[in-house]
């Protein structure tokens, strides 16, 4: 039906310069080659100052503690959460399934529960909270609230996505798991699902297709994202050389499934040749053809994970910049939120005025395990900055700005 996402307030935001003045003043966490190597990343990140960081990264030192890791996650959930429902006619006693998904933070009780306390959501809610699944589950989540709509009539289902900053710090030296503290930041959404005929009228959306494709069993891929401890024993994430290989991958495979259901039959004849041609040619002698999935789609938002991995996706599927520019923007205003990019990149695409009636939606997410995830959401009606999150309202008007050439290889 609708969706929403957290704007961090201005005291939250983490200018590059105190971050890095900060990571200074704690010559305990990090030498200098580390602190010079961050500031490296952030230079070539694509993202702009106005990135913000919680509560806890405010303090020095940082306080990591499970009450801000809570407070954290509860502060950009229940205002995602709150600006749907100001939007919709939906009460919150006629939810009957809520779904959570974030990486890195489950708490006891757990997320759902946190919603179900906050909104005192109905007893016999059913409740899914995923974790450990990293930036590609939006859209999984969204696939799966679909499902379990399918057996429940006349029911609303909430998805509210983030990742927790605060639990997800690491204070080391090693190069790949410092990444992630320079490129995620604070952010999340909530989006609200129904299955009621009455709907349709008021309904933004309409779930047309999902894609899930899971790489896992492929070690590189496996390995690709990875939660381990280095070799002073602190717990990081650290991402791999193989990292853009697995996404590609990843990537090739979910096109598969999605592909016969939106392209056009001259693209699926084209493609159908070409694995022919490919399955009967001496290796390396036919070249893999891709589908012009700019035919299938009208806006197509991908996980806006690094500026890397965009323009391995723009090359992957040829897209010019108009169709990767939301995936940019959110890059470069908000940073890597994680599962909940791709809401800010639709936002972004309604706020701009480019979401008309009946265009044809898709939503990509890359991530840990490794996996990729997709939908095709058809658009119920025509929609602006009115109807849509305000989390763009104050730097809508100017955007898109141009954006440095090359970026440090990222998650």
């Amino acid at each position: 039906m609708s969706f929403g996402c957290y704007k961090p307030p201005q005291n939250f935001r983490v200018p590059f310069a105190s971050y890095v003045e900060h990571c200074r003043l704690l010559k305990d966490r990090w030498d200098e080659s580390s602190i010079q190597f961050q500031e490296k990343v952030l230079s070539k990140a694509g993202m702009s100052q106005l990135t913000a960081l919680p509560t806890s990264f405010h303090y020095l030192p940082p306080r990591i503690t499970l009450q801000l890791e809570r407070q954290e996650c509860e502060t950009v959930l229940f205002a995602a959460v709150d600006e749907i429902l100001s939007s919709v006619n939906v009460k919150p006693h006629q939810i009957g399934v809520v779904v959570s998904n974030c990486s890195a933070f489950s708490p006891t009780p757990s997320m759902t529960s946190m919603i179900i306390n906050k909104y005192k959501l109905p007893v016999d809610v059913k409740s899914y909270t995923l974790a450990g699944m990293g930036c590609s589950v939006g859209p999984l989540a969204l696939d799966l609230a679909k499902r379990v709509l399918t057996i429940h009539r006349n029911k609303y289902a909430l998805i509210v996505s983030t990742e927790n900053l605060t639990r997800s710090l690491y204070f080391g030296n090693e190069r790949s798991m410092l990444v992630t503290n320079c490129l995620f930041r604070v952010g999340g959404s909530a989006v609200l699902l129904s299955n009621k005929w009455a709907d349709r009228k008021v309904a933004k959306y309409k779930i047309m297709y999902t894609a899930r494709s899971h790489m896992g069993a492929i070690d590189m891929c496996y390995r690709s994202v990875y939660q381990e401890e280095d070799a002073n024993g602190t717990v990081g994430v650290g991402l791999s050389k193989d990292l853009m290989k697995s996404a590609a991958l990843a990537l090739q495979h979910n096109m598969r499934i999605l592909g016969p259901k939106v392209l056009p039959l001259s693209e699926i004849f084209l493609y159908t040749l070409n694995q022919l041609k490919v399955r009967f040619s001496a290796k390396g002698e036919a070249k893999q053809y891709i589908p012009n999935f700019k035919l299938a789609f009208d806006n197509i938002c991908i996980h806006a994970g690094g500026t890397a991995v965009i323009r391995a996706m723009e090359k992957a599927l040829d897209l010019p910049f108009k169709y990767s520019e939301p995936s940019h923007m959110t890059l470069y205003r908000f940073g890597n939120i994680s599962s909940a990019s791709i809401w800010y990149e639709l936002a972004y695409e309604e706020s701009k005025g480019r979401v008309k009636q009946g265009n044809r939606v898709w939503v990509v997410g890359l991530g840990s395990g490794f996996k990729c995830c997709s939908a095709y959401l058809k658009a119920l009606k025509t929609m602006d900055m009115s109807c849509s999150s305000q989390c763009w309202s104050d730097t809508i008007a100017e955007l898109p700005v141009e954006l440095p050439s090359t970026s440090h290889h990222c998650h």
